[in-house]
């Protein structure tokens, strides 16, 4: 994905190459990504994305919004305020 450089948390240069669930939300909406392509630092566990990746899940987030694409499927969010 991206060029080995020292972590910017810990110095390590260990990663592994993984997918994780990426919440993307903008003004109170939200779009769920699984199988985000990600690295993550073996020694701390920083996370680092693609910025190729994040600007496709940019795009697709507005799109579907916007309605000119649907989404794969919609889920239901609980939602309780902490008072």
């Amino acid at each position: 994905m991206r060029e080995i450089i020292p972590c910017n948390t810990c110095g390590s240069s260990s990663y592994e190459e993984r997918k994780i669930n990426y919440l993307y939300s903008h003004k109170g909406k939200y779009l769920l990504v699984p199988n985000t392509p990600v690295e993550i630092c073996i020694d701390c566990g920083m996370i680092y994305y693609d910025a190729a990746v994040l600007k496709e899940i940019e795009r697709r987030f507005f799109a579907i919004h916007q309605q000119h694409e649907m989404p794969d499927s919609y889920i239901q969010i609980p939602s309780k305020s902490y008072t």
